[in-house]
């Protein structure tokens, strides 16, 4: 029967329907067909999906991202990034993901930091000697970090489905984010320094002075975020309705990108991307309880365990399923639907559940700069005017720069975990 719901989840998505839809009727469809099981199965399944409290950080998490975005905060992260980093070689190319990078820690979505920081920056990019396809590379591999640095929003969603502690998810996505950034920004240097690519800023003490205080609300609210969680000063639900709230008076009372009158645009916009993703949990928990009743994540368990039982093969043929995966699939979808599945797995074989999230998170944020389905890829096409074509031509070598480093945490995932173990998080 798990077979007969995934068949017709993907004929119905190939068909146009939304994923939630698809997902939902594909499930409906599959409970109706089991005998003895009563329909009301899938109201209950839908109602304990909603029913969490660890969920309400998402459409917090979301708010935030978005008063980020329309809150005029990321033209004082571009300035004060590029105080720091725009006199080196590349400087530009590294003020772009050193802005990514601080406004991943404040609005935990990539297609926020492509739409805002990203669009100043290949702007900026492009009138001071790089090319409009280099600056749109650099752009979409660094805002991948938004779904790695807290506060993701993927990475809530996936703790919370694999049953990790949401706090230590956050906090290890801060090790692959930052090691991630360092590498692309040495690539950079390297390949600027070499062709002679692009205008740099002078370094001046008084200037990155004038930008930090001009940024330092922006700066702070990740400081706020993470120093409250690990600190254990409150959970990250709290949390996130506390960098909602500090988002909200920064945007509208001290940068005043947004007034009272943009507020109802804000939370509709809100309330539609958390429609979604929670219209995407509801029917994926419908679709988890017909694979355990089916035996499904046994099945794979031993079927996987047959491949191999060394952690490092099996982490390296979740990496090509994962990616391939991402390309076709959302990935807030893919996170609910495969959690399930795959978790007794990553158990029995002796994978760090934690490092598992973490990983699954990053080889699936691909998905948001690939085609056929990568929203921050047709968000950079609408930016630039570049073809999807040419975008994807141009980001391939930085793709691979990160698939480096992913193959690095596979075969050390103490570079992830054991931070948190020392720290005690």
């Amino acid at each position: 029967m798990s077979i007969f719901l995934i068949i017709v989840f993907f004929v119905l998505m190939l068909t146009g329907l939304p994923i939630a839809v698809a997902l939902g009727l594909s499930s409906l469809a599959t409970v109706f067909l089991l005998e003895g099981i009563s329909l009301n199965i899938v109201a209950q399944s839908m109602f304990s999906a909603m029913n969490s409290f660890i969920m309400v950080a998402v459409p917090l998490f979301i708010l935030t991202g978005i008063l980020m975005d329309e809150g005029k905060v990321a033209e004082s992260i571009f300035d004060f990034a590029k105080s720091i980093v725009g006199w080196m070689a590349g400087g530009l190319g590294h003020v772009n993901i050193v802005a990514s990078l601080i406004f991943a820690g404040m609005a935990g979505s990539s297609v926020a930091d492509v739409a805002s920081t990203g669009r100043i920056s290949i702007n900026a990019m492009h009138r001071n000697g790089y090319s409009k396809s280099y600056a749109t590379a650099i752009t979409l591999i660094s805002s991948m970090l938004a779904t790695v640095i807290p506060p993701s929003i993927l990475m809530v969603i996936a703790a919370a489905t694999a049953g990790v502690s949401i706090g230590q998810a956050l906090f290890a996505g801060l090790i692959p984010g930052l090691s991630i950034a360092l590498m692309l920004m040495v690539i950079n240097y390297i390949y600027c320094k070499k062709n002679n690519i692009g205008e740099r800023t002078e370094f001046a003490f008084p200037q990155i002075g004038k930008s930090f205080i001009k940024a330092f609300p922006a700066l702070l609210a990740p400081v706020i975020l993470l120093g409250g969680i690990l600190s254990g000063y409150f959970t990250a639900t709290e949390a996130a309705g506390i960098a909602a709230l500090y988002t909200l008076i920064i945007s509208t009372l001290v940068y005043k990108g947004l007034g009272l009158k943009d507020l109802p645009s804000v939370f509709y916009r809100t309330a539609k991307l958390t429609g979604t993703i929670l219209f995407i949990a509801v029917t994926a928990q419908v679709a988890t309880w017909v694979f355990q009743y089916d035996g499904l994540p046994g099945q794979v368990a031993a079927f996987i365990s047959e491949v191999s039982e060394n952690p490092v093969v099996i982490l390296l043929l979740l990496f090509g399923f994962l990616i391939v995966v991402g390309m076709f699939m959302d990935a807030t979808a893919a996170i609910f639907v495969l959690t399930p599945i795959l978790l007794p797995t990553i158990n029995m074989v002796g994978i760090d559940p934690l490092f598992f999230v973490v990983f699954m998170v990053i080889v699936l944020s691909f998905g948001l700069i690939t085609p056929p389905v990568g929203v921050c890829l047709y968000a950079a096409s609408n930016i630039t005017g570049l073809s999807i074509e040419q975008i994807s031509k141009s980001i391939l070598p930085w793709m691979i720069v990160v698939i480096l480093m992913i193959s690095i945490f596979i075969f050390f995932p103490g570079l992830i975990t054991e931070p948190i173990q020392r720290l005690d998080l």
